[in-house]
């Protein structure tokens, strides 16, 4: 690999100009191809197969209106007063305008949904009336008919009697023609036959009158049946009304009112176009006399991923550029080959977001280590340019060279980020897959900008890479000048000098960091955590206030139905489920929301008193689902539970399930790499034990800033809530890749110098003073681009650029500049133990490019001096185009070599 990044680092000298022209075409490919293919990034952080994103699924197919996605605008007025009717006519206006916006599925005016709650309780008051006046009049008819039905019973009595009396009459009368008897008996006959027919036309009179009562009774019973039936709708709709609590789109002192805007489509990646033109037209039809916020979801703008503390931060890793190199072209080089990395992966990010779904992180966090590796690998290919050009290098010569001996670090240490980083797909959270891909391909352009634009803008500047006092003296050389490597007469770094302190320190100061860790809560921030003053912040302020948290996150809640039912019995069952929902001490309000076309699904959004970041909304989200099934008569009702704070809440605890897999797989991924490149087993064990003290303190210190809320006046922490749910998991991949980074850079020195002779403690003294200019230069350049996302506008960043600034700083000065080389100081020898057995079977990586050192000459110093034997491979390089004779040199251990290694020194 060394010998093929020579041949590549001088290739690309040779052929500047093709070179810069290739990376040109590159970069503007990549400009056109973000530009006129780009897509639009999400907001929605989901995970296939959860709770929350398969009813999320099932909502899209079933009821596609209940899956879209939505946003809230909350007006006041100016003054703080109540709202007045100019002002409430200027909202409705607006919002009319709004709903006309491209994207934008509905608006709804809050004070004309106001206005038909209140109709409706209206109408239920009136429709209750008018049901009770009904009963009453029917009611009223109904003893009416009683009393008539008593009368025509005490009728149909007496006209009984009579016929019972003229029925015994008639049974004394003789048997025979009435012609035949006597006058006086046949006057009696006709007497009682005209009574008969008397009576018969009574019983013909009653049995009319007994008709129209039964007509009348039957009437009365449909009556009260249609009475019965608006009693029971009635009743449902006020069970419904009660359920719904206090929910009120207008606050109750008129000072606020909040609007719902629901757009095309499902998920939340709104087009910034269609954010926009709601907000323009939000706006044009608004006079300063009414205040517009908008919630997170529509306030949330990544047109500008970079603001002014990023810069700043920039600007600081340009000055400590400078510092270290006092060249202005010199420090321009690694910002304009980081810069051109950076613009490569946004736009082929921003390409790549019109296929795939891809959060809105994504090009953030692609600028972010874009920046910071771009700038350090260059810088560590360019540091050793420049001193192979005071040693007497030829320019090209020494490009080659720096490609394959610091390049190939680089190359080492790049596959290490990246493979971390695509680690992060195993996982199997696709969206932190994503995250990290990304990543991984912005740490991949900066590698190839390393060995191949750097070399070509090297060639550019020739010796100009050197401060000028430097440049005469480096051209006027003829022979390779060895470097100085004897340390004797410096003062011996603190890690060697006081080891046990070192160690013990250390250990006790990321103990100490690391503590806040153990009560880490995941999450992921609202528009509380926004700064006050912006849409999100003071539209979830006053929400909060006017309407209570839970409005800012409510939850939507589905019902499965038994099939087969009727409108009632399905209505039933529906607001029986909410009232057991509504039941449930931490839900304010239940808004049953329709039904699938089958009827078999029922959704309800249902509003607890807790804001989505809170602990107490999760244990609602569990809360509900524990509910599950709830009985309704003779039928078991399931219930799940989704919307974005459920997502967010299933997001965040599947992460924090993955994290320690995740950790456990980059800790043994560690390990093996470090036991192959230092053939070592205890100084890869310190390096991998350091990596997760680092780890550990630097979230522990995320959780004490973000969380606890310790110096939030400093960073810009208000509110604290949550970790990120995800800052965990990337930490853990971008600070192992950074870790083995410096590892490499500080040990390789320490291993080669203990290879060539020199006693282990000494060893470590040498790989201090030979690595640790550049990588204080390097860890102080990332941290200042981390650290300028602290203050980033989006609060989503601040915790992402904090966590990788403070684990940078604790990794580099604390772990790999103090405790690593103090741990080894202390172990001595022993630090290079490695089983013969697994010596022989491990595979040779030449990370410092030992094999084309070898390959060249150097200015032979006396054998045995100070320079001979304690020189390290990176300091016996030489050029064949200075006429210097190949010397024989070793890059064996001792005892594999010419040196016999000295007795250590105690």
């Amino acid at each position: 690999m060394a010998k093929l990044l020579q041949r590549l680092g001088r290739s690309s000298a040779a052929h500047a100009p093709i070179v810069v022209a290739i990376w040109v075409v590159l970069l503007v490919g990549a400009i056109l191809l973000g530009t006129f293919a780009g897509g639009q990034y999400s907001s929605a952080l989901t995970i296939p197969g959860t709770r929350s994103q398969d009813l999320a699924d099932r909502l899209a197919e079933e009821l596609p209106e209940a899956a879209k996605g939505s946003g809230t605008i909350t007006f006041t007025s100016s003054d703080g007063e109540p709202l007045n009717d100019e002002e409430i006519a200027e909202i409705s206006s607006a919002l009319e305008a709004g709903g006309s916006v491209e994207g934008v599925s509905s608006v709804l005016d809050p004070f004309t949904v106001q206005e038909e709650m209140a109709t409706g309780v209206e109408q239920a008051t009136a429709g209750y009336d008018a049901l009770v006046a009904g009963q009453e009049e029917l009611d009223a008819g109904l003893e009416e008919l009683e009393a008539g039905q008593a009368e025509l019973d005490a009728a149909q009595e007496e006209l009984d009697a009579g016929r019972a009396q003229l029925d015994e009459a008639m049974a004394q009368l003789p048997d025979v023609p009435v012609d035949q008897l006597p006058a006086d008996v046949a006057a009696q006959v006709e007497a009682l036959e005209a009574q008969v027919a008397e009576l018969d036309a009574a019983q013909a009179e009653i049995d009319t009158q007994q008709a129209t009562l039964d007509t009348a009774r039957a009437e009365a019973a449909a009556g009260q049946e249609q009475l019965d039936a608006g009693f029971a709708e009635l009743e449902n709709a006020q069970a419904l009304l009660d359920i719904m609590g206090d929910y009120t789109v207008v606050s109750d002192d008129g000072t606020a009112a909040i609007a719902t805007v629901t757009f095309d489509g499902s998920g939340m990646t709104v087009p910034a176009e269609t954010t926009t033109g709601l907000k323009d037209a939000i706006s044009n039809n608004l006079s300063d006399n009414v205040e517009a916020y908008y919630s997170q979801s529509i306030a949330t703008d990544l047109s500008n991923i970079v603001g002014a503390a990023e810069i700043i931060g920039l600007l600081v890793a340009a000055i400590v550029l400078y510092v270290m190199l006092r060249n202005l072209l010199t420090a321009a080089l690694p910002l304009m080959t980081a810069l051109i990395g950076v613009g490569i992966t946004v736009m082929v990010t921003q390409a790549l977001a019109g296929v795939i779904e891809m959060h809105q992180v994504s090009p953030i966090l692609g600028v972010m280590l874009g920046l910071a590796v771009g700038i350090d690998y260059t810088l560590f290919v360019v540091n050793r340019h420049r001193t192979q050009l005071r040693r007497g290098y030829s320019v090209d010569e020494s490009i080659g060279l720096a490609v394959g001996t610091s390049g190939n670090a680089v190359v080492f240490a790049g596959l290490t980020v990246i493979i971390a980083l695509v680690a992060l797909n195993v996982v199997g959270i696709p969206f932190l897959g994503i995250l990290g891909n990304v990543a991984a391909l912005a740490v991949l352009v900066a590698v190839l900008l390393t060995i191949t634009l750097t070399p070509a803008m090297l060639h550019f500047l020739g010796y100009r890479v050197l401060p000028k006092k430097q440049r005469a003296e480096a051209k006027a050389l003829d022979h390779i000048v060895p470097l100085e490597t004897s340390n004797g007469k410096k003062q011996t770094p603190a890690p060697a000098r006081h080891p046990w302190l070192t160690t013990v320190g250390s250990i006790i100061l990321l103990g100490i960091l690391a503590i806040p860790f153990f009560s880490m809560r995941l999450g992921l921030p609202d528009g509380s955590n926004e700064d006050p003053g912006t849409d999100a912040y003071e539209s979830h302020m006053i929400t909060s206030e006017a309407f209570g948290p839970g409005r800012n996150g409510p939850h939507i809640v589905a019902a499965d139905l038994p099939g087969g039912l009727d409108e009632a019995a399905s209505q039933e069952i529906i607001t029986a489920v909410g009232q057991e929902l509504y039941a449930h001490e931490e839900i304010v309000s239940v808004l049953p929301g329709g039904t699938s076309e089958d009827g078999t699904l029922a959704i309800f959004q249902v509003i607890g008193t807790t804001g989505p970041s809170d602990a107490e909304t999760e244990d609602l989200v569990h809360d509900i689902r524990d509910m599950s099934p709830i009985t309704v008569g003779d039928s078991e009702v399931a219930v799940e539970v989704t919307g974005q704070t459920a997502m967010q809440i299933d997001v965040s605890e599947n992460l924090g399930e993955a994290l320690p897999i995740y950790l456990g797989v980059v800790i043994l991924i560690s390990f093996i790499l470090l036991v192959i490149v230092f053939r070592s087993i205890l100084v890869p064990l310190l390096a991998t034990v350091g990596f997760l003290f680092s780890v550990l303190a630097a979230m522990g210190a995320v959780v004490a800033i973000f969380q606890w809320g310790w110096f939030g006046e400093i960073f810009g922490v208000h509110n604290p809530g949550p970790v990120l749910s995800f800052l965990p998991t990337l930490i853990v991949g971008i600070l192992f890749g950074l870790a083995m980074d410096y590892q490499l850079f500080l040990t390789t020195g320490m291993r080669e110098s203990w290879a060539h002779g020199r006693p282990a403690k000494k060893a470590v003294v040498d790989g201090l003073y030979a690595g640790r200019a550049v990588v204080v230069a390097a860890a102080l350049i990332m941290f200042s681009v981390f650290a300028g996302f602290i203050f980033s506008g989006m609060s989503m960043i601040r915790p992402i650029g904090f966590g990788l600034a403070i684990g940078i700083l604790l990794d580099a000065f604390v772990v790999r500049m103090a405790l690593v080389p103090a741990a080894m100081t202390i172990l001595g020898e022993r630090a290079w133990w490695i089983p013969a057995w697994l010596d022989k079977i491990l595979p040779s990586v030449d990370v410092e490019g030992s094999s084309i050192q070898d390959e060249t000459t150097f200015a032979e110093a006396p054998q045995g001096s100070a320079s001979a034997d304690s020189a390290t491979n990176s300091d016996k390089v030489a050029v064949a185009n200075k006429g210097s004779v190949p010397a024989d040199s070793s890059n064996e251990p001792a005892g594999h070599g010419k040196h016999a290694r000295p007795a250590e020194d105690q």
